[in-house]
């Protein structure tokens, strides 16, 4: 996998700015005041800062923003950044000004004097989150990806472990997200998450012939047309009291759909590789979990398979039945993640009678439609857990929306000749997939449902990521079990 940017946090050392080579970053506030490394930097240089500072530059940037001094005089390094930053400054400013740090980073290392900011562990995230690349399949030699060194005043009072736990997380979804079909099939996605008891996860990896005894025909159904066998790989990490019930993640994982017998228009079925984006979200944050060790009981469940048209696909007109023993009438064998969703969902209760249930898929591009790429669909059954996602998700800068539910919408699923059918039209597409998904959640199981069809890959940077997949819900989730589900 791609892996983070080696990150370094020592106590502060100014006599080490002149001599450091690569870039050097310091810290100057918006109305002009320069801590103890800007200090330095300023007096190495002959007062280019204390000029920049008089001249203005400062006073007309924002909160978060840089601006480089190339190859300054009296210091080894190629550029001194300057970051502008209030003592007390938030989340977000520092999140932000870690990021253009990371686009600018380049190859011969980066030193970071924060010795003045607050959370640095911010400043940190924003950099490594930003300073990633999938490079995997490109022949051209791979440029040296320069270590980063954070001189802080108290580095004791870091949890760097937890800062690059949650970037990696985030890079091994990416990662899975930005993987072609040929190279992540069914089989190797299982065997990437199996790799990962080496972490401290019990991982357990069903096979078609377990899923027919357990009765998942809607999930095994989306499969019928691939050479690919279907799978459902289960992911446990155990951090929490022993008996506590365990929170379920359950993620979408269509490795490839053509859209079945209902094929997809050619046009962008290339991005189609993404598919799998609700499983790869859930893998990354069972990753983190592990990596950060997680005082939490969680359990990953996704269903992993390959929606294909040939000759064993699954028909528009067909009858699947459920492991619930739900009959569902398949209208439109491109509405398949509703149907790998169903079986897994109630797997996920039958096994495991979780506190709570949250699920995220690629579902439907009606969601895009509604909120573009800046938003999550969030659909829910308890508001209270709801309410609480969005807060994680606003404090993560992770863009989501609570959209309804309610009964005339889930009248649309009816079918003529089965217990439901697997669409209910094109008018509000994501609410009646979400009603779907729901008559698959008991009584009393609060629950969350995650349209990620807008915000899984995208192609402009967002906030946190160059254009591609963005590893969104991560670090919402991450923050959402620190916050409410660690004892």
């Amino acid at each position: 996998m791609t892996d983070p940017v080696s990150l370094n946090v020592t106590d502060i050392d100014i006599d080490a700015i002149a001599g450091a080579g690569g870039r050097v970053a310091v810290i100057v506030t918006p109305d002009g005041r320069m801590d103890q490394g800007a200090r330095r930097a300023n007096r190495l240089t002959r007062g280019a800062l204390a000029r920049m500072i008089e001249g203005g530059v400062i006073a007309k940037m924002k909160p978060g923003e840089v601006t480089s001094l190339a190859w300054p005089a009296g210091m080894k390094a190629e550029a001194l950044d300057v970051l502008c930053l209030a003592r007390n400054a938030k989340a977000d400013d520092l999140r932000r000004a870690g990021v253009t740090l990371g686009k600018i980073k380049g190859e011969a290392g980066l030193l970071v004097l924060a010795g003045s900011v607050r959370q640095p562990a911010d400043l940190m995230l924003g950099l490594l989150l930003r300073a990633y690349e999938f490079n995997t399949h490109k022949t051209e030699e791979a440029k040296p990806n320069g270590a980063v060194t954070c001189m802080v005043s108290k580095p004791e009072a870091i949890d760097v472990q937890a800062v690059q736990a949650i970037a990696e997380g985030v890079f091994f979804t990416r990662d899975l997200v930005s993987e072609p079909a040929n190279h992540l099939t069914t089989s190797e996605f299982a065997a990437r998450i199996e790799a990962m008891k080496k972490l401290g996860l019990k991982v357990t990896v069903l096979e078609e012939p377990e899923l027919k005894k357990l009765g998942m025909g809607a999930l095994l159904s989306v499969g019928h047309g691939s050479a690919s066998p279907s799978k459902v790989a289960i992911m446990q990490w155990q951090g929490g009291d022993k008996g506590t019930a365990p929170l379920a993640l359950v993620g979408k994982g269509v490795v490839f759909d053509t859209g079945g017998i209902s094929l997809k228009p050619a046009a962008g079925m290339e991005e189609m590789t993404m598919d799998m984006g609700g499983a790869g979200v859930v893998a990354g944050v069972m990753r983190t979990l592990a990596l950060r060790k997680a005082r939490a009981n969680v359990v990953g469940i996704v269903g992993l398979v390959e929606n294909m048209p040939s000759d064993r696909a699954t028909r528009p007109g067909d009858v699947v039945t459920s492991m619930k023993g739900d009959t569902i009438e398949v209208i439109n064998t491109d509405a398949e993640g509703r149907l790998v969703l169903a079986d897994i969902l109630w797997y996920a209760q039958e096994k495991f009678a979780p506190s709570a249930m949250i699920d995220l898929a690629t579902l439907t591009g009606a969601v895009i439609i509604g909120l573009g790429h800046e938003n999550a669909g969030v659909f829910s059954n308890d508001d209270a857990l709801c309410n609480k996602f969005l807060k994680a998700a606003g404090a993560e800068g992770e863009g989501a929306w609570r959209l309804p539910l309610g009964e005339a919408y889930d009248k649309k699923l009816k079918s003529r000749i089965a217990d439901m059918q697997n669409v209910g039209g094109r008018p509000a597409g994501s609410i009646t997939a979400a009603q779907f998904l729901q008559r698959f959640v008991k009584e009393g199981t609060p629950w969350i449902h995650l349209d990620i069809a807008g915000v899984a890959l995208i192609k402009e940077d967002s906030p946190y990521a160059p254009k591609g997949a963005t590893g969104w819900g991560v670090m919402a989730l991450n923050r959402l079990i620190t916050d409410q589900f660690e004892g």
